[in-house]
């Protein structure tokens, strides 16, 4: 795990002091050294930091190949590395290093543009060839690990987060529409909330060729469509083979020359990596885990009695109003991204907690929802599915209703006209049409009308499902795997995995054993009838972990990950925070806002009732984001 940096510049030399710039702001990524090269013209510079984990002696970056005509950059690892290796120098390709990050180099060398298929892991890299002229930046098939860049004035940046671009003098600005976008939940993979800076996807290669560039996708998610032949599942022999998978996911991310720890909660999907973990590993891992004051969102009691089960060593982390208010803007400013509760800040102080004890790298549990269905929106009845069909049927007619719509799909159609189609179309609920409804108005209440109305005409939702490639790739799939594809291709790409900057804020690499992809590609063939059973999500997995996890946590039904909500105390110092940042004169230069309705909302909340002010918290949390990146980076 490290932090990457690089620049290719079509008319003029990269001077060593602008990527000097960039690679100092990601000290924090990387350590343990930091090493960079430029070509002989100076026209292309590849720049690291490192965190060292694995070949802690000769495994400095950039690698290069035998001839020095391709070099790369690589943050995350690339797993089985071993006896990819072996089967390279096998081949006749010669090694300079024992780390993982070189075989990236041979592979290419091996197969081109395809070499991408042979690897396997959680990883961004930048991959110069000379002789080509060709530069190669590529981003894992999940998203775990960032990969920014921009083209500005005749030159394409890269880098592991969007501030390097910026201290290599990419100007920080707004882009307004990202921003609009991201407010109504519409996160497109390829968007930035700055403007010019836009991601890599995942599952992707940027390809720039003597300034020639293009996107090109490497992977994707390939569920089966209906009615395709399939099975038969033998569910005693599905449990073992995925238990196989789980268990050679989970030991291949064990692989470190530095002690391996666990985030723990109170859940399945973390307790199954501690339980598996512990089963490979001569010492159980330790484990790390957040405390809340509020007994209605802290696990550590399951968590610390799950870790005592497998004699694992317990570092627990009380995570306080007070703690999420003195750190919130430091969260803020190194995720680049709005948060919508506390949690953001509670993983970032966790963060701190593992890289105090002693350790870089640490298993986590995300991913697992994903891959075995355990989102509440996947809870599908037989009934229901029925009765619902699939969403791309719901599509169809669009366009041709003539059923009136409700007053909240009215409110719905002022954002999206699509979106309110697809409601009255697929005939969903009327309580969840209605919090929809009731979001929206709450939402743009509070948003500057000159704000709004840049943006009249121009239908987020929309947008969004033809980026993905919905009208391709959804029909004649189940229902749930519909919505999963559509949740893996925007918040979880581009919200969750987020993550990986707040970890990285204190040198701390999360490695996804849920996310591996040969585990996902055998697993998301399943139907979701084997994955799961009424009245209990994840089914599958619980048996599959079942060696390996106590009672308390087989029988234990799934509870989501959130920080407590604000408390409305005069004297709380995470109000009193949220109250200074949201009148303060940065805030009112905030583009976005409708200042004299967000101080009207800020003057009510102490009269708001609990469940008014819970559901206001998110609110909050995502303005004083907003504010936070306005001032922090000076846009």
């Amino acid at each position: 795990m490290c932090g990457i940096v690089a620049i290719l510049a079509q008319d003029r030399p990269v001077e060593p002091d602008t990527l000097q710039r960039a690679l100092d702001r990601l000290a924090h990524r990387g350590p343990d050294g930091e090493s960079y090269w430029l070509s002989e013209n100076q026209r292309v510079s590849l720049g690291h930091r490192r965190l060292s984990i694995i070949d802690l002696t000769t495994g400095s970056q950039p690698i290069a190949n035998e001839d020095g005509q391709i070099r790369i950059v690589v943050n995350g690892e690339f797993y089985d590395f071993d006896r990819i290796r072996a089967q390279l120098i096998a081949k006749g390709h010669r090694f300079q290093t024992h780390s993982d990050s070189e075989i990236a180099v041979h592979l290419y060398e091996e197969h081109g543009l395809n070499f991408l298929d042979h690897l396997r892991g959680e990883f961004a890299f930048v991959l110069w060839d000379a002789a080509r002229r060709r530069l190669i930046a590529a981003r894992d098939r999940f998203g775990i690990k960032p990969l920014f860049y921009s083209e500005y004035q005749s030159a394409l940046y890269l880098a592991s987060e969007a501030k390097a671009l910026f201290a290599a003098g990419v100007p920080a600005a707004w882009d307004q529409a990202a921003v609009y976008r991201q407010l109504f939940m519409c996160y497109r993979p390829t968007h930035s909330l700055f403007q010019g800076i836009q991601q890599i996807p995942p599952a992707h290669l940027l390809i720039d060729t003597d300034g020639e560039r293009r996107l090109q996708r490497y992977w994707d998610f390939s569920y089966p469509r209906q009615g395709a032949k399939q099975g038969p599942w033998v569910r005693d022999e599905l449990i073992q083979h995925i238990r196989q998978l789980l268990n050679e996911a989970i030991g291949l991310r064990l692989r470190a020359d530095v002690p391996v720890g666990v985030m723990l909660s109170g859940g399945l999907d973390s307790s199954s990596a501690l339980g598996f973990a512990s089963a490979l590993s001569a010492k159980p891992p330790a484990a790390f885990s957040i405390a809340f004051p509020d007994a209605a969102y802290d696990e550590s009691a399951i968590a610390r009695r799950t870790a005592a089960y497998h004699h694992a060593d317990f570092y627990p982390l009380l995570v306080t109003e007070a703690n999420v208010a003195e750190h919130f803007s430091d969260s803020v400013w190194h995720g680049e991204m709005v948060q919508y509760n506390a949690h953001g800040t509670a993983r970032y102080l966790l963060s701190r907690l593992i890289h105090d004890s002693g350790y870089k790298v640490v298993l986590g549990g995300e991913g697992s929802d994903e891959i075995f269905a355990g989102y509440d929106f996947l809870q599908v009845s037989p009934e229901r599915l029925a009765e619902r069909r699939f969403l791309f049927k719901w599509l169809l007619p669009l366009f041709r209703l003539a059923r009136p719509a409700t007053s909240a799909q009215r409110v719905l159609a002022e954002t999206s006209p699509w979106l309110a189609r697809l409601a009255r179309a697929a005939n969903l609920p009327q309580p969840l049409i209605n919090n929809l409804a009731n979001r929206m108005r709450q939402l743009r209440a509070l948003l500057a009308p000159e704000f709004l109305a840049q943006f009249q005409g121009f239908d987020p939702y929309q947008e969004l499902f033809h980026s993905i490639q919905g009208e391709t790739q959804l029909p004649e799939r189940e229902y749930p795997k519909q919505l999963v594809y559509v949740w893996l291709k925007t918040f979880f790409a581009n919200y969750h995995m987020a993550a990986d900057r707040l970890d990285m804020s204190h040198s701390v690499e999360v490695r996804l054993p849920f996310l591996d992809h040969v585990l996902f590609e055998y697993v998301s063939q399943l139907p979701i009838a084997v994955l799961t059973a009424p009245e209990r999500e994840k089914a599958l997995l619980r048996d599959i972990a079942r060696p390996h996890i106590p009672d308390w946590i087989y029988d234990r039904t799934k509870k989501p990950f959130l920080a407590p909500p604000t408390e409305p105390r005069a004297d709380g110092p995470l109000y009193t925070f949220i109250q200074s940042t949201l009148r303060s004169e940065s805030a009112r230069s905030v583009p976005f806002f409708n200042s004299a309705a967000l101080v009207q909302l800020l003057d009510s909340l102490t009269s708001a009732s609990p469940q008014e002010h819970v559901a206001l918290d998110h609110f909050l949390m995502l303005f004083t984001s907003l504010c936070i990146l306005h001032e922090r980076f000076r846009l």
